[in-house]
């Protein structure tokens, strides 16, 4: 059974940083995209990145550009989200996703398998 947990969320000043990371388990996605989507409350789930299976290839959200970063390591079937300078419209619901596909997505569609979600909350 595949899974997908994350870890690091939770409540910080604007400004402030935080580091989201995702655990996957009951299979190995070292040759598959990863991603990050996000949902705040009242709003439709969104893209925040995603990563190609090597690395080499990233995307972002015009909105994170510049402040989030993400990253992998495949020996750790793991997946990271730095975030720095966040704002109150960085709260959300972050959701961790992996996909089967060879293509590095930005949609949700592309994605097959989702985390539970953490919660990031940024004060002002």
């Amino acid at each position: 059974q595949v899974q997908l947990v994350e870890s690091g969320g939770g409540l910080v000043q604007a400004g402030g940083s935080l580091r989201l990371s995702c655990a996957a388990s009951g299979r190995t996605f070292s040759t598959n995209p990863m991603g990050w989507f996000r949902q705040a409350p009242g709003k439709e789930r969104e893209f925040v990145a995603s990563i190609s299976w090597s690395a080499d290839t990233t995307y972002y959200a015009d909105s994170v550009k510049g402040r989030f970063t993400i990253s992998r390591d495949n020996a750790k079937n793991t997946v990271y989200l730095q975030m720095n300078n966040l704002n109150p419209d960085d709260t959300a619901v972050y959701y961790c996703a992996a996909s089967r596909r060879s293509r590095t997505g930005v949609f949700r569609g592309e994605y097959d398998y989702w985390g539970q979600g953490t919660q990031v909350t940024v004060s002002s």
